[in-house]
């Protein structure tokens, strides 16, 4: 699969993903908002009503106390003496409305009388639904009774005054019983459909606090709600009532009960599509990189093969026999490149191990440091021939590691191999390994002065194919395979490795492995 192809594929699913998350969240925000205004119209209205219930109270509270005063003043003088007397009697009434018409009432006429007769004779009149009817001669009794409306109605309009004007004057906490405003707020949530808990305040026209119930707070201004108490008062005198609500954020954010999940569900899916389109990415850097290992590998194998084809016809020819110095030279051109054959065949078997799980080793409890000095005794010739130094610092104490012997030995050896092979043009290299504690772990540290390499080479250096530099050079042979051999080992032994490299200034890698504790 093309690059572009896989780029495409990687945009689209990417817009796609993006454009669900979206409407996910927008979709929440908008859930949020409805829940939010809903419960600010349940609050409001319900304390909207709880108002309308302080007002209904406080006027019937004022007619009360009205009654009683006027009927205390005045029940010596009503007291009827002698003998009641109460008839009663059924007529009709016709009352003519400013248009003309006439609209007829029954009423039933009740005569209360004492005997002897200090007082006028009361009458009291009720509707009654069984009458249509009245005479023209009770004409004047229609009159009368229109009359002795509009007197009570002015009546009571001063009354009603009286009541205003004492309740504007007198001061909040007298108006109200504070136990009974939480009931009513209590009440209207339920009736409402709230169940949330709250607090509330009392604050007079002059901003002072009356009364606060426990709990209320000022932390969560989105969460208070005022509304204004007997609101026919003088506006200079306009008390108000403050509601708060701890848990209005609870209530709308338990829309998110259901929108946290699938967004989890979304970003499960985003993650597991990065990580498909990663691999993709990896997999066709990893095809590259074969290509180059094949193209390298075509040509380490056709070097030597062709080498050996043309000393095998050379020894076709009897000349050659006839003269030992040019049989020995082509005898051992022919050694040469079946050895070299032998390594680069060697190497690709390597790469079959980076495809099994797990490499089998054969574990067993060695010296480090004897390790390190039989490979450096090996190398020694390899460096002084080059004319440069190895030198080694062996540091550690506790020394017994479990390692594969072979396999470890090639780890050592490769590093080693990539020092000369990476060294500087025309300076001599200098090699040190040394060893050390630290913890329960031994440190093992090849450093060298090569060429160095960038920080993110040295990154990823330790993958397969990987080469410093990439691309089809042979001025510096290798299929990217030696490192990456040297990672899995190390990892297999249950230790680790890093390198640390500067451009110019070497390469130092560092392994690091668990000591065995002899008991």
């Amino acid at each position: 699969m093309k690059k572009s192809t896989i780029w495409l594929l990687a945009l689209v699913m990417l817009s796609a993903f993006l454009a669900l998350l979206f409407l996910q969240v927008r979709y929440m925000r908008t859930s949020m908002a409805i829940r939010s205004q809903q419960f600010d119209e349940q609050v409001t209205r319900s304390l909207y009503n709880v108002m309308k219930d302080l007002e209904q109270d406080q006027t019937r509270d004022y007619l009360e106390q009205d009654m009683i005063e006027s009927e205390n003043r005045y029940s010596q003088y009503n007291q009827p003496q002698g003998t009641q007397q109460i008839t009663r009697e059924r007529t009709t009434a016709a009352i003519t409305n400013p248009d003309g018409s006439e609209t007829r009432i029954a009423l039933d006429i009740t005569r209360q009388s004492t005997r002897p007769q200090e007082q006028p004779e009361r009458v009291f009149l009720s509707p009654n639904q069984g009458a249509s009817t009245i005479s023209k001669t009770q004409y004047d009794m229609q009159q009368s009774l229109s009359k002795r409306y509009l007197h009570e109605r002015s009546l009571l309009d001063e009354v009603i005054f009286k009541i205003l004007n004492r309740a504007s004057n007198a001061p909040i906490e007298e108006r109200i019983d504070f136990n009974k405003v939480e009931q009513y707020i209590r009440y209207e949530l339920s009736y409402n459909g709230l169940n949330e808990p709250f607090s509330f305040q009392i604050v007079d026209f002059n901003n002072k606090v009356v009364y606060s119930s426990p709990g209320f707070s000022t932390k969560y201004r989105d969460a208070i709600y005022n509304q204004i108490l007997f609101p026919n008062d003088p506006p200079a005198k306009l008390n108000r009532l403050r509601a708060y609500f701890p848990t209005k954020r609870n209530y709308v954010y338990s829309e998110l009960s259901f929108f946290i999940p699938s967004l989890i569900f979304t970003f499960i899916l985003l993650i597991t599509f990065i990580f498909t389109v990663v691999s993709l990415f990896r997999q066709k850097r990893l095809s590259e990189m074969k290509n180059d290992f094949i193209n390298n590998m075509t040509h380490e194998l056709k070097t030597p093969v062709s080498t050996i084809s043309l000393a095998s016809q050379m020894l076709k020819d009897e000349s050659i026999l006839k003269s030992p110095e040019v049989f020995k030279h082509v005898t051992g051109v022919i050694h040469d490149e079946t050895k070299r054959l032998s390594f680069q065949v060697e190497k690709v078997l390597q790469m079959s191990l980076f495809d099994k799980q797990k490499t089998t080793l054969k574990m067993k409890e060695m010296d480090v440091n004897d390790l390190v000095v039989s490979v450096a005794n090996t190398h020694v010739l390899k460096v002084e021939k080059l004319g440069g130094t190895l030198d080694i610092d062996l540091q550690a104490e506790h020394t017994t590691i479990k390692v594969d012997e072979m396999h470890f030995t090639n780890v050592l050896f490769n590093i080693l191999d990539n020092a000369l092979k990476y060294r500087k043009k025309d300076v001599a290299p200098e090699l040190m390994i040394r060893t050390r504690n630290e913890g329960s772990k031994i440190i093992i540290s090849i450093e060298d002065n090569g060429i160095g390499m960038k920080k993110e080479d040295a990154k990823k250096v330790f993958e397969r194919f990987y080469r410093v530099p990439t691309g089809n050079r042979h001025d510096v042979k290798g299929f990217g395979l030696g490192l990456a051999y040297v990672k899995k080992i190390v990892t297999d032994v249950n230790g680790t490795i890093r390198a640390e490299s500067e451009i110019g200034k070497g390469t130092k890698f560092i392994i690091s492995l668990p000591v065995i504790t002899q008991k």
